[in-house]
């Protein structure tokens, strides 16, 4: 089934991901901010709270072959499977999103809420067939695609960059990859230590591949 459905990649810009998540239906109080860098004054920068981290890392060698964390199952985590080609950057969103429904109110009539409600008791892999199939998040999606400050490249393409997000949940800090089988713990953290303790595995994936620099953060924070 993988690859068999190809979106257009998501631009890594706050801006683009803003506007996707309130067509969905995020309130508009909830919002996509840069992390400009792991120093404890750009980390302060960012406004508080922050409900989730969304990282975008090069896969290349060395980042397929040293895995970080535990995979490690927790009933209370929302994970989905990504079987669609380029879509990481909404499975990530996705996570971000249904992992923090106990913070964010989102809109009933709107894509998202109606995707969670159906799809919150099914497995990982049913609730990937289920986005597959789901029009109304996959126009979000497209539309949203097309707004970045670079053109978009064909869904088609083959990218060497990955989205995957990270939540707190139960007193556990979560990375949250749709490639995986299962979700990754990354030992303890708080919901205002979180971007925090994330800064630190963030840091853990550059060393991996130092001769790297294309990583971007951004922080799903409460802005007003």
């Amino acid at each position: 089934m993988a690859d068999k459905i190809s979106w257009i990649p998501l631009e890594s810009n706050p801006d683009v991901l803003n506007k996707y998540i309130h067509n969905l239906g995020v309130p508009k109080e909830w919002q996509f901010v840069d992390v400009y860098g792991l120093e404890p004054d750009l980390l302060g920068m960012v406004p508080k709270p922050v409900a989730s981290v969304v990282l975008l890392y090069p896969i290349t060698d060395k980042s397929e072959a040293t895995a970080l964390g535990e995979q490690k199952q927790d009933s209370d985590l929302y994970f989905v499977k990504q079987t669609i080609k380029n879509a990481c950057g909404t499975v990530a969103i996705v996570h971000a999103l249904a992992n923090n429904q106990d913070k964010i109110k989102f809109l009933e009539d709107k894509p998202f809420a109606k995707f969670l409600k159906n799809t919150v008791n099914m497995s990982p892999e049913k609730r990937a067939e289920v986005l597959q199939e789901d029009t109304d998040m996959g126009s979000a999606h497209d539309d949203t695609a097309q707004e970045g400050q670079t053109k978009a490249p064909p869904s088609e393409s083959q990218l060497n960059t990955h989205f995957v997000s990270f939540v707190c949940k139960n007193g556990g800090l979560y990375q949250l990859n749709g490639r995986d089988d299962a979700p990754t713990y990354h030992g303890p953290t708080t919901p205002d230590s979180l971007l925090e303790d994330m800064a630190k595995v963030a840091k853990q994936f550059m060393e991996r591949d130092p001769e790297e620099v294309n990583f971007t953060l951004m922080a799903l924070s409460k802005v007003d």
